[in-house]
C-alpha cells in the first residue's frame, strides 16, 4: 500500500475517533450517571428521537458501532445499548453488522500498519491456534468468535488473525456468524431493561432480575457460556 493511502486512512481514523468522543462527552453528564431520573430522561430522549428519525438514527448508530470497534472498544456496552434502543431483533442486525465491518476494518488496518508488532507481541502466546487456522481458517475462527475468543479481550481478538494472514472475506463472515448468538442475547437483555425503565419508576435490582425479559436472556447467556467453555476446552484445549 502506498504512503499516501496509508496517511489518508490514518487521518480518517483519527477524525472518526474525535467525532465519537465529542458526541459521547457532549451528550452525557458523568456526574449524573447514578441518577435514575437522569438516565430515564436520556433514554426516553434517545428512543423518541429513534421513533421519529429511524433511518437517520440507525445510520449514525451503525457508524458509531464501527468507530467504537476501531477505537478498540469492547462489544458488550454497545450491544446492550442497541437492544435498549432498537429492540432485540433490529438491534442485533445493526450491532452485528457494525461489529463485523468495524472488526474487519481494524484487521485490515492492523495488517497494514502494525503487522510486525502484532507478530512480535502475540505470536508465541497463541502458537497453539496456528494448527487450527491452517486446517480451516473460516471454521475455526467462527468457533473462536462463538467461544468468546477463549477469554481474549475483544479488541485483541480482532487483530489476532494478522498472525495467520487470514483472508478478509473469511474474516468478515466468520465474525458475523460467530458473534450473532452472543450479540442477540445481550441485545435481548438491553431490550428488557428498556421495557422496565419505560414502565416503572426507580426499579430495584430484584425487580429487574425477576422480569422474564431479563432472566430468560440471562439463562440463555449462561447456557452460551457453558457451550463456549466446552468449545474452548474440547476443541482449542484452553483451560
Amino acid at each position: 500500500m502506498n504512503k499516501n493511502l496509508k496517511t489518508y486512512l490514518a487521518v480518517v481514523y483519527f477524525i472518526c475517533l474525535s467525532l465519537v468522543f465529542y458526541a459521547f462527552f457532549t451528550f452525557l453528564d458523568f456526574n449524573e450517571l447514578t441518577n435514575y431520573s437522569y438516565i430515564r430522561e436520556k433514554s426516553l430522549f434517545l428512543i423518541e428521537f429513534k421513533n421519529n428519525h429511524l433511518f437517520v438514527f440507525s445510520f449514525f448508530f451503525f457508524l458509531f458501532t464501527i468507530a467504537w470497534v476501531l477505537m478498540l472498544g469492547f462489544g458488550t456496552p454497545v450491544a446492550l445499548v442497541a437492544g435498549f434502543i432498537f429492540g432485540k431483533f433490529y438491534g442485533t442486525v445493526i450491532s452485528v453488522l457494525g461489529f463485523a465491518i468495524g472488526s474487519t476494518l481494524l484487521y485490515f488496518l492492523a495488517r497494514v500498519y502494525i503487522r510486525q508488532f502484532i507478530i512480535k507481541c502475540l505470536s508465541e502466546k497463541i502458537s497453539k491456534f496456528k494448527g487450527f487456522f491452517n486446517k480451516n481458517e473460516f471454521l475455526y475462527f467462527l468457533l473462536f468468535r462463538f467461544a468468546g475468543g477463549g477469554g481474549i479481550p475483544f479488541p485483541i481478538q480482532n487483530v489476532l488473525p494478522v498472525i495467520f494472514d487470514m483472508k478478509i472475506k473469511n474474516y468478515f463472515y466468520s465474525t458475523f456468524l460467530g458473534l450473532t448468538p452472543t450479540i442477540f442475547i445481550i441485545n435481548s437483555i438491553g431490550s428488557g431493561i428498556e421495557g422496565i425503565i419505560d414502565l416503572q419508576e426507580n426499579p430495584s435490582f430484584t425487580d429487574i432480575l425477576l422480569k422474564s425479559e431479563i432472566y430468560l436472556p440471562l439463562m440463555g447467556f449462561i447456557i452460551l457460556l457453558i457451550i463456549s467453555y466446552l468449545i474452548k476446552t474440547k476443541i482449542f484445549k484452553i483451560r
